[in-house]
């Protein structure tokens, strides 16, 4: 969609670099808010540029990507996926926001007709030239990072700074946009790694942006001179089921952990152990900061792939025990975390059955001792 609306664009924007704004010419940033979808959980941001003289109302979205990019999937994986800058309509764009109920605020900034039309000038270049795709990056990287960038550069110096609390980890300030989501919740804290735990001193989300603008000082004056909702959003509905929610995680590994079955814990040992040498791949394939150095590999230990194929015997149990230790150096790491409430039962879970398994070890061992 947004391609095709880039093409019947076309000849507007190559009119538009050969003609100079007007001087009703005016920037401003739009932050949508988060919708129901997964991809749309951080909400995003946007440039318009609206000039009624001229008859141009266009909107700047860095927030594009191709499905049919050849190994789309693996791309994303490793952090290579390029995302681009495509343009289309105003009405066009705000039509998507009406149609899934998602507020749209609009900042109109104090910016001179001549840093109107460096920016104009700027964004339409990027349409044009290799300036249009950027290597898509969760923190460092993405539709809103780039926006400021470009209103930073026009301005001449870094005045857009964050000013929202930077003392909460990364990990903290994303935890609340995943409370409607509860797997999706699980999945994301287990595959973030350390950096996620660092203090979150970067600017990354489209409603931090809007913030930031609100305080922002330009020559003496507000930056913001007027602020616009075009659409009222509304509520996310919270769905809330028993299958979707941390008790029937609970009861679930309650049930393997009591079950004290062989075949049980063989499955599900192949399972978790599985997840955690695909953490250790990814780790090591991706380049996105946001998954290295995982240490929820010490509780999905890729070690629980061996211990179904090892006889008892010493080996057996100084590998459960090995386990045990890298758990409880886990519960260490993980005291202070967001989510270590989330994670809990599957430590408990393990303990359990890692203690279960290393009993049966030792009476084992017992008779042979003897």
């Amino acid at each position: 969609m947004a391609k095709k609306l880039f093409f019947l664009l076309f000849p507007i924007l190559c009119w538009s670099q050969m003609t100079p704004l007007s001087k009703n010419a005016k920037v401003s940033i739009l932050t949508c808010d988060r919708g129901d979808e997964l991809y749309t959980t951080f909400g995003h941001t946007a440039i318009r540029v609206h000039d009624s003289i001229n008859q141009l109302d266009i909107v700047y979205n860095y927030g594009m990507f191709d499905f049919q990019t050849p190994n789309f999937y693996l791309k994303f994986v490793k952090g290579d996926l390029q995302y681009f800058v495509a343009a289309c309509s105003f009405q066009d764009f705000l039509m998507e926001y009406q149609m899934t109920e998602r507020t749209v605020i609009e900042q109109t900034l104090a910016l001179p007709q001549a840093k109107v039309q460096e920016l104009f000038e700027a964004l339409n270049g990027s349409l044009y030239s290799d300036e249009r795709y950027y290597t898509y990056k969760f923190i460092d990287r993405n539709c809103t990072t780039m926006v400021y960038e470009k209103i930073n550069t026009i301005l001449g110096k870094p005045l857009l700074k964050k000013v929202d609390d930077t003392s909460i980890s990364y990990r903290q300030l994303l935890y609340p946009y995943f409370d409607n989501h509860f797997y999706f919740k699980l999945g994301i804290n287990i595959l973030f790694g350390a950096k996620t735990d660092q203090a979150a001193e970067k600017m990354f989300l489209p409603v931090e942006l809007s913030h930031s603008l609100k305080q922002t000082q330009w020559q003496g004056k507000p930056l913001v001179v007027q602020e616009k909702t075009w659409v009222t959003g509304q509520p996310i509905p919270n769905d809330y089921s028993f299958v979707n929610s941390p008790w029937f995680v609970v009861l679930f590994l309650v049930a393997i952990a009591f079950s004290r079955n062989r075949y049980v814990y063989m499955v599900y040992g192949l399972t978790i152990g599985t997840l955690g040498a695909f953490l250790c791949c990814v780790g090591l394939y991706s380049q996105h900061q946001e998954v290295l150095w995982n240490y929820n590999v010490l509780l999905f230990n890729p070690l629980f792939l061996i211990l179904p194929f090892l006889k008892k015997g010493r080996v057996r149990s100084l590998l459960i025990i090995t386990s045990l230790v890298a758990l409880l150096v886990y519960g260490i790491l993980l005291f202070n975390k967001p989510h270590l409430l989330l994670l809990l039962p599957f430590l408990g879970a393990h303990l359990f059955m890692l203690r279960h398994l290393l009993r049966q070890e030792r009476a084992h061992l017992l008779p042979s001792v003897k």
